[in-house]
């Protein structure tokens, strides 16, 4: 009997299936409401510097999930990743541009020259994949690097598409009649320059290029990349067609890299040449080492990481101990950033193998632990 009468207590004073996954859903659901609220009240508040440097974030986090699908998915590494931002940067200019400034234009509409600039990088991007798909491991990452010198190459001699060393203005984008430039606004008594503008059309690009790549990954394509990255023979042998697969994810990199190439340019309201080079494609793939391989909120932490701290590092130089500007006995903030990300790059490869999406993983898993068995000792 008292046997039969603890297994009741027991069975009251244990936890319900559907009131352990409300405690678990609830603080997610609320911290994501708090973040889309902050996201979206940011323009009527932050000054232009931050506006901007978010924007430089958003875009490196677009190319940080492309290039995390390629590298950190499938397993293909890649050091070209700059030449497609050039492609899709610079190919919004020629599609965009009326030829007004003497160098070439078509001049489209546009959102057209903005897809247009991404299907372009994706095209690039398919006809460098049968290279990709007889080479692997460093290998690869030597071909892809030659893409980033013949884009410089390109873009420095090719005067009338690039407008040569000094580069080329961007034409403000024109969407649903609204012109994404410095001609003011006013929204709720604030005024909206191209920044704030800008900062929503990011936000929506960000935020379905992450839900898209998510989606990729958690179904039947993400676990046919995963096969190919842990073991290709394999993969191979079981079904998966190694080939299109390896293909397909190239394109795909490369019209993320693209759509952040145009976004780039549209935030800069400048391409130049000198932008597009091997240093990028390295911190790229610092931002996915950092965030987390084949997560794509690991990608946008890195990215956010990486493109900011030398932005920070610059507004706050005066007040940082070694941080000065350039010419001036201390370290560029340019440079000091480079050193601490790469700092950052060899301790996670040491301690924190998962990056931060992996930190944040095991965290979640300990909470989850801890709230279904209360009782229970760590």
């Amino acid at each position: 009997m008292s046997e039969v009468l603890h297994r009741d207590e027991a069975r009251e004073t244990a936890p319900r299936p559907g009131l352990r996954l409300v405690r678990l859903v609830r603080p997610r659901v609320g911290a994501w409401a708090v973040a889309v609220v902050l996201l979206l009240a940011f323009p009527f508040y932050l000054d232009r510097f931050w506006l901007q440097a978010g924007l430089f974030a958003m875009a490196a986090a677009i190319g940080a999930i492309g290039i995390n699908l390629l590298t950190g998915a499938t397993g293909q590494l890649s050091m070209g990743h700059a030449f497609f931002l050039a492609v899709g940067a610079y190919g919004y200019c020629v599609f965009a541009a009326d030829g007004g400034d003497g160098l070439t234009g078509l001049g489209l509409p546009t959102w057209l020259a903005a897809v247009l600039a991404v299907l372009v990088a994706g095209v690039a991007g398919g006809l460098f994949s049968p290279i990709s798909g007889r080479l692997s491991g460093a290998y690869l990452g030597i071909a892809t690097l030659a893409l980033v010198f013949i884009g410089q190459h390109v873009m420095f001699n090719a005067h009338d598409l690039t407008g040569g060393a000094n580069g080329r203005d961007v034409p403000a984008l024109n969407l649903f009649g609204l012109t994404f430039d410095d001609r003011e606004v006013v929204v709720a008594a604030v005024p909206f320059g191209s920044a704030e503008k800008l900062w929503y059309a990011g936000l929506v690009l960000l935020v379905a290029c992450a839900l898209f790549a998510r989606g990729v990954l958690r179904g039947r394509p993400g676990r046919a990349m995963n096969a190919i990255r842990d073991h290709r023979i394999a993969a191979g042998v079981i079904g998966v067609p190694v080939a299109r697969h390896r293909a397909a994810v190239f394109v795909l990199s490369s019209m993320y890299a693209g759509l952040a190439g145009v976004l780039l340019a549209l935030v800069f309201q400048r391409t130049v040449p000198d932008y597009f080079g091997i240093t990028l494609s390295l911190e790229y793939l610092a931002m996915i080492v950092i965030g987390g391989l084949g997560s794509v909120s690991g990608a946008v932490a890195g990215a956010v990481f990486v493109s900011l701290l030398p932005q920070l590092l610059t507004r706050y130089s005066d007040a940082l101990p070694l941080v000065s500007a350039p010419g001036t006995g201390g370290i560029a903030p340019g440079e000091a950033s480079r050193y601490l990300y790469g700092a950052a790059v060899v301790l996670v490869v040491l301690f924190l193998p998962g990056g931060l999406a992996g930190v944040a993983a095991r965290r979640r898993a300990r909470n989850r632990s801890a709230q279904t068995h209360p009782g229970e000792e760590r």
